[in-house]
């Protein structure tokens, strides 16, 4: 089980959405998508703040980055 879940990953992405507007993630593809690119920039080498990130796989590393507001999901137009 993915711990946090889909549902508060998109809390924590949205939470800078002010009312009114449309949401920047709707769906847990997206989350999906993000944090598995997110992801792969890791494994390429890109850095990260994250405590002991050597010792996690490297999908844990961009959930926690997401879940931490670290990096931040933009829409299509931005």
């Amino acid at each position: 089980m993915l711990h946090p879940s889909y549902t508060d990953l998109m809390k924590v992405v949205n939470s800078e959405v002010e009312e009114g507007e449309a949401p920047v993630v709707n769906s847990r593809y997206s989350i999906v998508m993000a944090t598995s690119k997110r992801a792969r920039q890791l494994i390429d080498g890109a850095p990260t703040p994250i405590e002991n990130a050597e010792d996690k796989k490297p999908l844990s590393v961009a959930v926690e980055e997401v879940n931490k507001g670290i990096i931040k999901i933009v829409g299509d137009e931005e």
